[in-house]
């Protein structure tokens, strides 16, 4: 560390101007005595209440306080971190592991201001998994040494066994912080009593797997057990001294590491290798100079030496970003980086201790995990010899198609049976049979779907549909266009300018229902088709019954008195339009809630003994009864708007638009009603889908379309091509239309009398002063004084 600090001052580039020193403080690997160590640490953070306590003459008093510390560097063991971490997070003081590996500490909520450069063991678990994976071996057990580093390392790599499956846990045993005589004996007996799981996974203190290997040589175990040792095993030879034949084999990992120029040797003649946490030591130090250097770029940029703000106070949490930021090549020439959570990334060389011409014994490196196992099988060397892999499996793998049937207690033992019929593999242990849709495969180790089909964009009962809607399309957008353009022309006017919109979105949304009803189906596809489905006949249909009951009433109140009827001005109109649509979208809504939409596949009949021929029809989940319910109140509001057509039908023409509307619905009621046989009477046909689709959407476009031509293209007709027509008449007020209404009956009821029906209509004639008798007048409800 000392080391570290020197070449930090000497560098003129990182922290320039700026000393750092150092307070070190031995934990002797406690964490009792580290968390009374570290107390010295806060010392400077905590004020003390001197208002009680006076020197002997009578002056308060002053206490000493240590240099306040803006990080800590260490500890090496997990336990003694977890202790100190507590402690500094108090106060927001950053710290920095070069050593502690326990998963426990990668918990940003309770050590949020705890940092490490070396990764937890959480990678190393999975890097030894990988490992047992890349071995084939699917029964190991585990043995750990009491305390945060072992059982949290085992139980990292039995919760990944867990979540990734293949691999067994024979047995998990701990070895106590103090164990009796004979323990170890006793450890080596019980992982006797699984004799098939040779693989046994170590996170073990390096004392306890010393004591370990002598055990099972003790017990003339030497070469049945496959050792997995985590990084606490390593590279060290202070484990095998003096059992090399029992460890003869052992894969054990360590981070990359690597040494550090200028400490090779501990003195020139000295035979000590430099230690391997030195380059993790000195990259902690270097971590917290270059965020102390961003720091300070940061709140003293372009100031020599340490500002204000960094000198009174320097803000933990502030230090902490900038340490979680950090991004530099360390001592190794690898990055130094740090993740959300503190940790470093995980990199491992994998060793096996080899025993070369049966004499020299030493540790070679056979791969690497970086995220991924890269090992060296051809590397590897065993006890007896053989190249091909050692077995640590209690059964042999099933064959393909094959389920196994687990022995009664024995998890990982079983027996292979064969999966037959249109059942599959569909585990290690179960055949089930291969959902409605699906068939085995050849090898009865899944189902492959069943074929699907559904109405494709090419296809001609897709084509007629959406060049008949595009049209519509286009010409619903014209006479918006001209609509809007001469929005205040006498004609659009006496249309009913609220009304008239209402009326062409629901035109609109007739027309665009064939694109949601021919677009391949998924839950938003659904989930349109319900709302749009009726909502376009919802909106022509409520317009058009507003406007048929708006003249019915405005009529049959003339008949009793002059006084104008209730709710005919444009915005009663809009709202009791609205209304009617608002019982369409709730009706909507309540489907929504009881049934949400999703797709479907109907295979229907075509299941056959071979599976091969089945076929299904991707659709949404709308039955016939659903479609006719959605569709059926936008049926009833047809229906009756027919009905006041028909009240309206002796109305003079000169005045309304009740012939027009009434020829839209009669022919609308035809089209509905040829509907009916054709959708229902397919519905048994092997094209039932293209059939009914198609008879659907070409039925909504043709009913918006009688309505788009008959009450709307005259007008843009007239408004186009004969403006001179487009002019204002002289308003009337509500007695001179009931009066004209009520004339008009009784000359149409004498003409009827008369032969061919002829009657002279002096009414009308009278009325249309300054105009040619071959023009229409046209006259809006709402400019009469009524």
């Amino acid at each position: 560390m000392m080391f570290a600090i020197d070449l930090i001052n000497k560098d003129p580039e990182l922290l320039p101007n700026i000393t750092l020193g150092a307070r070190i403080l031995d934990t002797c690997s406690r964490d009792t005595y580290a968390l009374e160590q570290s107390l010295t640490f806060v010392q400077a953070l905590i004020e003390r209440d001197g208002s009680d306590v006076r020197c002997a003459n009578g002056d308060p008093p002053i206490f000493t306080k240590p240099d306040k510390i803006v990080g800590v560097i260490g500890a090496a063991a997990s336990s003694v971190s977890i202790m100190v971490a507590n402690i500094l997070r108090l106060f927001k003081i950053p710290q920095i592991s070069y050593a502690s590996t326990a998963p426990e500490l990668s918990d940003n909520t309770r050590y949020d201001f705890f940092s490490r450069v070396v990764p937890p063991d959480s990678y190393q678990a999975q890097a030894m998994m990988d490992i047992v994976t890349a071995m084939e071996w699917n029964y190991v057990s585990t043995l750990a040494s009491e305390g945060n580093y072992g059982e949290s390392g085992v139980e990292a790599f039995i919760q990944i066994s867990r979540e990734t499956g293949g691999v067994c846990i024979a047995q998990s045993l701990k070895i106590p912080r103090e164990p009796r005589p004979g323990e170890f004996d006793k450890i080596i007996r019980r992982l006797l009593e699984t004799s098939n799981a040779r693989a046994i996974i170590m996170f073990a203190n390096e004392d306890d797997i010393r004591r370990v290997l002598d055990a099972a040589k003790r017990n003339n175990q030497t070469g049945h057990f496959l050792w997995v040792g985590s990084d606490s095993w390593g590279s060290k030879i202070s484990p095998v001294i003096g059992q090399e034949r029992v460890a003869e084999g052992a894969i054990t990992i360590l981070p990359k590491r690597a040494s550090v120029d200028g400490l090779e040797k501990v003195g020139r003649d000295s035979s000590y290798e430099q230690e391997g946490k030195v380059q993790f030591v000195m990259d902690a130090v270097y971590a917290m100079a270059h965020a102390l250097h961003r720091m300070h770029r940061e709140l003293c940029y372009g100031y020599p030496g340490l500002c204000p703000r960094m000198a009174n106070n320097i803000d933990g949490k502030e230090l902490l970003s900038h340490i979680r930021a950090v991004n530099f090549n360390g001592s190794a020439s690898t990055p130094v980086v740090f993740n959300e959570n503190g940790d470093a990334p995980g990199r491992y060389d994998i060793f096996q201790y080899q025993i070369t011409n049966r004499s020299t014994a030493e540790y070679r490196v056979i791969g690497s995990w970086t995220n991924k196992l890269h090992l060296k099988v051809e590397a590897m060397r065993w006890r007896t010899g053989d190249p091909s892999l050692p077995a640590s499996v209690c059964s042999i793998p099933c064959r393909a198609g094959e389920r196994k049937k687990v022995v009664k207690g024995v998890p990982c033992c079983w027996h292979c049976e064969r999966c037959e019929g249109y059942h599959y593999q569909a585990s290690e242990f179960t055949c089930e049979l291969c959902p409605y849709e699906m068939r085995p495969d050849s090898n009865r180790t899944g189902c492959v779907p069943i074929p699907i089909i559904k109405l494709e964009w090419h296809s001609p009962w897709a084509i007629v549909p959406v060049f008949i809607s595009m049209l519509g399309i286009i010409a619903t957008s014209f006479v918006i266009v001209t609509f809007v353009r001469y929005n205040d022309t006498p004609i659009v006017r006496a249309s009913g300018r609220e009304m008239s919109y209402v009326l062409l979105t629901g035109i609109f949304l007739c027309y665009a229902i064939t694109f949601l009803m021919i677009a391949t189906p998924d839950v938003g596809v659904c989930s349109f088709r319900r709302i749009f489905l009726g909502l376009g006949m919802c909106f022509s249909y409520a317009a058009l019954l507003t406007k048929t009951n708006r003249i019915h009433r405005i009529f049959e109140q003339g008949k009793k008195s002059v006084t104008a009827p209730r709710f005919i001005s444009p915005a009663s109109q809009l709202v009791i339009t609205f209304s009617l649509i608002s019982v369409q979208l709730l009706g909507v809504f309540v489907w929504f809630a009881v049934d949400p939409p999703h797709t479907v596949v109907d295979y229907g009949e075509q299941r056959t003994q071979d599976p091969m021929s089945a076929r299904g029809v991707l659709k949404c989940d709308i039955s016939d009864l659903s479609l006719i319910c959605s569709l059926g109140y936008s049926i009833l509001l047809m229906v009756t708007c027919t009905v006041y057509a028909i009240k309206t039908r002796g109305v003079p023409e000169t005045f309304n638009e009740a012939k027009p509307i009434g020829f839209t619905m009669y022919t609308t009621c035809i089209i509905w009603l040829a509907f009916i046989p054709i959708f229902f009477g397919t519905s048994q046909s092997a094209e039932r889908m293209y059939i009914q689709t198609t008879t659907l959407t070409i039925s909504l476009s043709l009913s918006a379309s009688v309505s788009l031509g008959m009450l709307y293209m005259p007008k843009v007709y007239i408004i186009l091509f004969h403006p001179e027509q487009n002019v204002p008449k002289r308003k009337r007020s509500f007695k001179a239309i009931v009066t004209a209404a009520t004339m008009s009956g009784k000359l149409t009821q004498k003409g009827g009398d008369r032969p061919n029906g002829e009657v002279k209509t002096e009414l009308c004639e009278s009325m249309e002063t300054n105009t040619s008798s071959t023009k229409t007048t046209y006259v809006s409800y709402s400019n009469h004084a009524i």
